[in-house]
């Protein structure tokens, strides 16, 4: 293989396009298939937007890449950095313009992948969260290809391609810790049991309690955590209130019967 068609391969990292050609066609699917005609133009447009952020890619990390990973194509003298940017911006217009043919709002769609897979590229060796913004991109590939079927956008491909993104923000996380020496990063996990008893209380401060015996009710919440980093949580729990005597009172005058509330809950925090 000469030895310039190599260096392109490795900067294109090319070995990865069949992963990006399957999730086109299970987006196109989920939205109904059809359309085949549209089939070639969305796989080039995808494909030249993956080319084109792989070639940013080392663009960006350039002068990390001299520190530690000499190997790379620009700091082994294989190619100039600036041949590099060329070809990078050149294959992500050639992947907007493909998508664009197939349509307006397809065209709006590879803009918004375009510019999320440059934010990744620029920020993804500075940004503690950066599996995310690479699973965002991959969810944008299931919505274009979706857009691209005969019945259009819908739930399934978007569902789908929420799925997938996670799948690729855990893939990555464990990548990343498989790259690192010593001990490795675990989710730390963080059990809380709060409980809280709530009263009416007089303006001079005597409870209320003792002037009526206003008592408004007890809340029990459990709450878990998870945390990956001080950038990365996930949280869920569940809450449980016992209306009191005054609140259960008031709520048989006003609608015959009260009921405890019960609530569940889940939180995924991501700090860029």
């Amino acid at each position: 293989m000469p030895p310039r068609l190599r260096t392109l391969l490795i900067l294109g990292r090319v070995s990865n396009l069949p992963t990006v050609w399957s999730n086109c066609l299970a987006g196109w699917w989920l939205s109904g298939g059809g359309n085949f005609w549209k089939l070639p133009l969305l796989f080039c447009g995808v494909s030249f937007l993956y080319t084109g952020g792989m070639f940013l890619n080392d663009a960006f990390d350039v002068e990390f890449d001299r520190q530690r990973r000499a190997s790379r194509p620009i700091p082994s003298g294989k190619i100039s950095a600036q041949t590099v940017w060329i070809f990078g911006w050149t294959w992500l217009a050639l992947g907007i313009l493909c998508l664009l043919f197939l349509g307006k709002f397809t065209g709006a769609l590879a803009v918004v992948l375009a510019a999320c897979i440059v934010i990744y590229d620029a920020a993804h060796k500075a940004v503690n969260a950066s599996p995310w913004l690479m699973g965002l991109c991959r969810f944008w590939v299931y919505v274009i290809a979706g857009a691209v079927g005969a019945n259009g956008l819908n739930g399934n491909s978007v569902w789908c391609g929420l799925a997938l993104a996670f799948y690729v923000v855990g893939l990555s996380y464990v990548a990343r810790r498989e790259s690192f020496r010593g001990a490795i990063p675990h989710w730390r996990r963080t059990i809380a049991l709060s409980g809280w008893n709530y009263r009416l209380q007089t303006a001079n401060g005597v409870t209320a309690v003792r002037a009526g015996n206003k008592f408004l009710g007890n809340e029990y919440d459990l709450d878990l955590t998870w945390a990956h980093s001080e950038n990365v949580s996930v949280s869920a729990g569940v809450g449980d209130f016992q209306p009191g005597r005054n609140l259960i009172l008031a709520a048989q005058n006003a609608t015959g019967h009260a009921s405890p509330a019960r609530l569940g809950y889940a939180d995924l925090s991501v700090k860029f």
